[in-house]
């Protein structure tokens, strides 16, 4: 395994980092296809077992039995000081805004449950899993810059977000003295490089981590054909998020699998491979070993500049999609004030 410094922070993290949203109880009702606490367990020692020192959950996965699951692995098969762990935080709901919760009291009320749901002190990166349109921005940088100097959070990460509105919340973090985003974690992979228009040339140049997820486009580019798992036949969104571009993706597709058997290799680890060669620690989910073989393969493993040329060159544009596809047209009417 190798390793890298999280942006601007302090935090040493492996290249490969595990996804934990495979993990939780599966009778809540959210999912059916997520591993129990024996199985997670067991994903978890053999990614530490293989040098994985960080781990991605969120306390919307399996309403907080994946933080449950994971918090519980890592302090039965880790030392807390040795691995690095994030979670994320939702915007407030219709219902907390009726009953007058601030932007603030709702992060802290959040982590104060991740933490219990953990049970843990702090955690490492905690993330706004997205931009919140009904919550000016201001207020939740106010509540996590609470978080850091109370020491229950290290840093601090955005998800799911636009370039402009990652540059507007650290110039407010900035012009008010108050922790900046040091990692933004968006959808980025082979066959969805929408990112690379402008998020990425932020990122590089104010030192801010990618951390994107969906790596492996839900299994397209881990396998050829068509893709069948538990999850994808459960999940409308999982399943149909590249159907538009089914036809274009497959002619990448077919060119990771090329490179997969010139290399004697799997997909994963080709396309893992390429992501690796544009950002800090991408979020791989695993719910098998191989799983995890596969990604951390991919580490050591170099791809020539002709290699990275033949997987990008057939890419074509491709629309948002999912939560993305949903906040561009709300920009419009964001209440993001900012007042001193």
């Amino acid at each position: 395994m190798k390793y890298t410094k999280l942006g601007n922070s302090d935090l040493n993290v492996s290249r490969i980092c595990l996804g934990c949203m495979g993990f939780g109880d599966s009778t809540t009702g959210q999912h059916s296809w997520t591993l129990p606490e024996p199985e997670t367990r067991e994903i978890i020692q053999y990614a530490l077992e293989n040098g994985i020192n960080f781990f991605d959950t969120a306390i919307a996965y399996q309403l907080g039995s994946s933080e449950r699951f994971v918090g519980k692995a890592l302090r039965d098969t880790a030392k807390r000081e040795e691995v690095v762990l994030a979670t994320k935080f939702l915007p407030r709901t219709q219902a907390e805004i009726e009953a007058g919760v601030s932007g603030e009291q709702h992060v802290l009320n959040s982590l104060d449950q991740s933490l219990q749901n953990l049970g843990m002190d702090y955690v490492d990166l905690y993330i706004c899993h997205m931009w919140d349109y009904n919550t000016p921005m201001i207020e939740i940088l106010h509540s996590l810059d609470k978080a850091v100097k109370a020491g229950k959070v290290r840093a601090i990460g955005l998800s799911n977000a636009f370039a402009w509105q990652l540059a507007k919340a650290n110039a407010m973090a900035e012009y008010e003295g108050l922790t900046k985003f040091v990692s933004m974690q968006s959808h980025y992979n082979l066959i969805m490089r929408e990112d690379e228009r402008e998020l990425f040339g932020l990122c590089a140049e104010d030192n801010i981590a990618l951390t994107p997820y969906s790596a492996l486009a839900s299994g397209r580019l881990a396998r050829l054909g068509d893709v069948q798992t538990k999850r994808l036949a459960e999940d409308a969104y999982a399943k149909g998020k590249y159907d538009a571009t089914a036809e274009q993706d497959q002619i990448i597709i077919h060119r990771v699998a090329e490179l997969a058997k010139k290399y004697g290799v799997s997909m994963t680890e080709i396309s893992l491979a390429w992501l690796l060669t544009k950002v800090a620690s991408p979020v791989v989910g695993a719910t098998k070993k191989h799983h995890i073989d596969g990604a951390v393969g991919a580490v050591n493993l170099t791809l020539s500049a002709e290699d990275v040329v033949y997987l990008e060159e057939c890419y074509q544009p491709h629309n948002l999609v999912g939560i993305m596809a949903q906040n561009s047209y709300k920009t419009k009417d964001a209440k993001q004030v900012w007042t001193r």
